[in-house]
């Protein structure tokens, strides 16, 4: 990481948000079928330089070529937000 060991709030002062990365790439053997990997992290947005670094790292090291990248921040301090959930429906 860029950034030096710091707690999340004194990062997000400095700029840096939460941001989530879906990463969905092909499997080296099977290059028909597509995994999902799940990518969290403070960075900084627009330009996402951890994540660039990151998705560079994977390019360069790893067998399974990327397909799709969906990257997701929430922004500065905010306060927390809770909502009652009616029901929950999961899919198998």
């Amino acid at each position: 990481m860029e950034y030096p060991s710091r707690n999340a709030l004194q990062l997000q002062l400095q700029g840096y948000r939460l941001a989530t990365a879906e990463i969905i790439y092909r499997m080296p053997d099977h290059r028909d079928i597509l995994q999902t990997y799940v990518w969290q992290d403070y960075d900084i947005a627009p330009k996402f330089p951890v994540l660039r670094r990151f998705l560079d790292f994977w390019a360069r090291n790893l067998d399974g070529p990327l397909h799709r990248i969906r990257v997701a921040s929430t922004g500065i301090v905010q306060a927390a937000d809770f909502r009652y959930v009616d029901g929950e429906l999961r899919l198998n």
